[in-house]
C-alpha cells in the first residue's frame, strides 16, 4: 500500500516539475507538507527501481486502461427498441429513473438509433499556439447534438475534457457506440433531463504536431483557447444561448455552460474553469482531478471576490486511486469549509467511492453529472 502511495506522490511531483508557472510555489509547498510524513515513511521501503518511474507514463497508462461503449439492448431489456420510430413513439415506457449515485444503471447505456438519437459531427476550428507563439493551428473536436436537434430551439453546452494521455476521441464520441452518446440519447429519452449539446476538444492550446505536442503548458493555456476560438465557434454554429456577434460578452450565456474532464481535465475544470473562467461557466465537474490541480484554500482564495453564482461543483474520484485522489481531494474535499460559494449538498458534491484511475469511475461521473448540470439555468 506505501509503495503505491509513493508512486502517487512520484507522479505528483513530475507533473508539478513539468508545469512551471501554472503551478505555483504556493499550491507546491502545502501539497509537499501534506504528505511529508508518509514519503518520509514510504520511502524507506521504496526500491530504487521503482523510484524511477517516470510518472506521466504511468498515468497515462492507467488513464487508457479501460474504456466502455454502448451495448446493445436485448429482449429483456427496458431501453427503447432499436427499430423504426413507430416501434418506441406508442410506448409508455419513458420513465426516468435515472440518480446520482453509484452506479450507471444499465438502460442508461443501451445503444438506441432511429429519430430517438442524437448524432455526432465532427468540427474544424482554427484555434492558437497560446502556449508558443499564438500563431494560428488547425483544430478538431467532436459535438453531440441532442435527438431532434433544432435551430429553433437553444441549447446548453457541456465542454467535456480529456487527460493527459488523450485527446478529443478519448471519450469515444467518435465512434457510433459512444458511451457518451448512449447515456445522453437514454437520459433525454427517458425524461431524465432535457437534451444539450456536448463537444470534446483537444484540451491542448498548442501545436499538436512535434515536440509540443505534449507539452504540459499547453494544458495550462487552454482557457485562452476556450475564450477566444472555441466557444465563439460553437456558439456561432449552433443554436445555443449566447447571442452571437462579433466582440460579443461570452459570459452571459455563462447559466447555460459547463465544463468536465478526467484526470488532467479535471485539473483544467478547477484550475482554468472554476478559478480562470468563472465568467463562463456555472456548472463544473471534476472526475479524478490530476497532480497541481489548485487546492482548495487557493481556489477559496481566488474566488473571495466573485460575483458570479456557481450552480454546482461536482467531484468523483476513486479511493484507490494512486495518481488523483490526494491531489483530487486536496482541491475540493475540504472546499465549503474554506469558501462560503460552496455549499454541501446544494451545490457541491465530493464523491469517493472505491475504483482506480479509469473509466469505471469517469463514465459514472459523466453519468451524475450530466444529471446535475442545467437543473438550475
Amino acid at each position: 500500500m506505501q509503495n503505491k502511495i509513493v508512486m502517487g506522490l512520484l507522479i505528483m511531483s513530475t507533473l508539478l516539475a513539468g508545469c512551471g508557472s501554472a503551478a505555483t510555489n504556493e499550491a507546491t509547498k502545502e501539497a509537499s507538507a501534506s504528505v511529508s510524513t508518509v514519503v518520509s515513511d514510504a520511502a524507506k521501503e521504496t526500491s530504487s527501481s521503482e523510484a524511477g518511474i517516470d510518472g506521466i507514463a504511468y498515468a497515462i497508462e492507467q488513464e487508457t486502461s479501460y474504456s466502455e461503449e454502448a451495448t446493445v439492448a436485448d429482449s429483456s431489456s427496458e431501453a427503447p427498441e432499436t427499430g423504426s420510430s413507430s416501434e418506441t413513439s406508442d410506448k409508455d415506457d419513458r420513465v426516468p429513473t435515472a440518480e446520482i449515485g453509484d452506479k450507471v444503471l444499465p438502460k442508461y447505456t443501451n445503444l438506441i438509433v432511429g429519430e430517438n438519437a442524437g448524432k455526432i459531427e465532427r468540427i474544424t476550428y482554427t484555434g492558437h499556439n497560446y502556449a508558443g507563439d499564438g500563431c494560428e493551428v488547425t483544430k478538431e473536436a467532436n459535438v453531440y447534438l441532442p435527438a431532434g436537434y433544432s435551430e429553433d430551439k437553444k441549447y446548453n453546452v457541456m465542454y467535456l475534457l480529456h487527460g493527459i494521455g488523450g485527446n478529443e476521441d478519448e471519450w469515444g464520441m467518435n465512434k457510433s457506440t459512444s458511451r457518451v452518446k448512449a447515456i445522453m440519447d437514454n437520459l433525454a429519452y427517458y425524461g431524465d433531463i432535457d437534451g444539450f449539446i456536448v463537444v470534446t476538444p483537444n484540451g491542448r492550446a498548442g501545436i499538436l504536431e512535434g515536440e509540443n505536442a505534449t507539452g504540459i503548458e499547453a494544458f495550462y493555456a487552454f482557457g485562452q483557447e476556450l475564450r477566444n476560438d472555441l466557444i465563439p465557434y460553437i456558439d456561432s454554429h449552433y443554436s445555443t444561448y449566447a447571442d452571437y456577434s462579433e466582440g460579443y460578452d461570452v459570459s452571459l450565456a455563462r447559466d447555460h455552460r459547463a465544463i468536465a474532464g478526467l484526470s488532467m481535465g479535471g485539473m483544467q475544470t478547477i484550475n482554468i474553469g472554476l478559478d480562470e473562467c468563472v465568467d463562463m461557466f456555472s456548472y463544473f465537474g471534476a472526475f479524478s482531478a490530476a497532480p497541481t490541480s489548485n487546492i482548495a484554500s487557493k481556489t477559496a482564495s481566488i474566488l473571495k471576490e466573485n460575483k458570479y453564482p456557481i450552480h454546482f461543483f461536482y467531484n468523483i474520484c476513486g479511493l484507490q486511486d494512486n495518481i488523483a485522489y490526494a491531489s483530487s481531494s486536496a482541491a475540493a474535499k475540504t472546499l465549503p469549509a474554506l469558501c462560503d460559494q460552496f455549499v454541501d449538498g446544494e451545490n457541491f458534491m465530493w464523491q469517493e467511492l472505491n475504483g482506480g484511475h479509469d473509466f469505471h469511475i469517469w463514465y459514472l461521473g459523466f453519468y451524475n453529472f450530466a444529471q446535475i448540470a442545467f437543473q438550475k439555468g
